[in-house]
């Protein structure tokens, strides 16, 4: 799928077209792309959309019918229009592999190249990091409510547009819903695809018990029953079981029932005991209905039978409490060799400056136990102090029996990839290990555990120097 370079905001051109006056283009200048807060009021994210984004580097190039729409709006000079026609990409990126767990104000992208390369960029790639980060992490709690229930994502209907309904279904199998009733996605991603019926094939005939007969006619090894369109527990289950008995007799098994509406906790544990008392405790209980994951815990707080969880609306938009949208941001760090900086008043909102790696102190077992931020070319001993950025007095000393892991990579040079996509198989199996070793309460899904992020002495200094350099120039100003 090609990204039209006119998948940006109007500023990036206006600002690249002035930097090509100013001969500023050229300047080599660094980038990086983090959030200031985990979503969902969480304590964590899951890192999304890397793919995607490359691709979308890779394959930079404007149009001539897209050149020929930016001179209509009459905006701009031919001698820019004429740079954009050779326009690429040929920066580096450095990035975590995708499904790596990553927090509040991390370098997730760093992107180097000429400042004309790495500012025009900045629209598109937060524009498929921050949706796919946001789903991948949304995904991510759902499968943790449901502790050890499949979920299969079910939000096409409900998505943000097509290319809505297609990035939710990648991003949500890299947090860990590893299946989809979107078709399109199931060829595009190669993921399984799952389904069952609509209340409207049931309508259509005569009555249910018809319904589900032609149903089961018609799919006799994949057979799940809608079974709430009239009565759940006086209707739809017991025609169910008739069905299944008949199935049986033809030497199939009804695969499963699925609940729409009502109270599902107990609509799933009376239907459990219902085919349990029949003869069929293999028949799986699916369970849809503008789920989250505080729906999921609460029906299994309530002793709940469910087996799978279809979850749609909430999914698909990355909806709910501290959710809608990730707040990633881009950010200047660097030009010329020079380290930057964006200064408000409030300190947590100043953003690092330099090229920077991302380290993950790690316990002897694996554990995770905080994260660093440090220059290039400096890695903190054990024992080592290192600062909270937001409260600079606030410090910690790394532990001197654990390691420190690199979490990023060079995952594109000279605008070429440096190696294979990964399978997405591979993400969803990233995430899920990583999470695991998060430390407790962090994946708590209210009030979680603050995981610590730190800045090394370094870095620290070095911000510290420029925020009062700038301070005085203002003075002086």
């Amino acid at each position: 799928m090609r990204y039209s370079p006119l998948l940006t905001d109007l500023y990036e051109l206006t600002m690249l077209a002035g930097y090509l006056e100013e001969g500023m283009a050229d300047k080599p200048a660094v980038f990086d792309l983090f959030f200031r807060k985990n979503p969902f009021e969480g304590g964590y994210a899951v890192f999304a959309g890397l793919d995607p984004a490359l691709a979308y580097l890779e394959d930079l190039r404007f149009l001539p019918e897209e050149l020929e729409y930016l001179r209509s709006l009459g905006l701009f000079k031919p001698a820019f229009l004429d740079f954009l026609r050779d326009f690429r990409f040929h920066g580096t990126v450095t990035a975590p592999p995708e499904g790596t767990v990553v927090f509040a104000n991390e370098p997730l992208l760093t992107v180097e190249g000429t400042l004309a390369e790495a500012q025009f960029v900045e629209t598109a790639l937060l524009n498929i990091i921050n949706f796919q980060t946001l789903i991948a992490s949304k995904a991510a709690r759902i499968v943790h409510a449901a502790a050890g229930a499949t979920v299969i994502e079910f939000g096409l209907r409900r998505a943000h547009g097509p290319d809505g309904g297609l990035s939710c279904a990648r991003a949500a199998c890299v947090g860990g819903v590893r299946s989809t009733s979107n078709v399109l996605a199931g060829m595009v991603y190669d993921l399984p695809v799952r389904g069952t019926h609509a209340h409207s094939w049931v309508q259509a005939f005569p009555d249910e018990l018809s319904a589900f007969r032609a149903y089961a006619d018609a799919f006799p090894d994949s057979t799940i029953l809608l079974v709430d369109t009239y009565d759940t527990l006086q209707s739809g289950i017991p025609n169910a079981i008739t069905v299944a008995r008949e199935l049986r007799k033809k030497g199939h098994e009804l695969r499963g029932v699925r609940l729409d509406s009502g109270d599902l906790a107990y609509l799933s544990r009376e239907s459990r005991m219902m085919f349990d008392s029949a003869g069929f405790p293999e028949v799986k209980i699916v369970a849809s209905n503008e789920l989250d994951e505080f729906v999921i815990d609460s029906i299994r707080d309530e002793g709940g039978q469910v087996d799978i969880y279809g979850v749609g609306t909430i999914l698909a938009t990355g909806g709910g409490s501290g959710g809608g949208a990730l707040g990633g941001v881009y950010k200047l760090v660097a030009i010329d060799g020079l380290p930057k900086l964006k200064v408000t008043s409030d300190i947590a909102k100043a953003t690092l400056p330099g090229k920077k790696k991302l380290l993950r102190a790690l316990g002897p077992e694996g554990d995770f136990i905080q994260d660093v931020i440090c220059l290039e070319g400096k890695t903190p001993g054990s024992g080592a102090v290192v600062y909270d950025p937001a409260h600079p007095l606030q410090q910690t000393t790394l532990p001197a029996d654990g390691s420190l892991q690199d979490l990023r990579r060079v995952v594109m040079a000279d605008g070429r990839r440096t190696q294979a996509p990964e399978s997405l198989e591979t993400m969803a199996d990233r995430s899920a290990r990583e999470l695991a070793m998060l430390p407790q309460g962090c994946r708590r899904l209210i009030n979680p555990h603050r995981y610590k992020v730190s800045i090394c002495g370094e870095l620290n200094e070095l911000r510290n120097t420029l925020i009062t350099q700038l301070q005085r120039s203002m003075r002086h100003a």
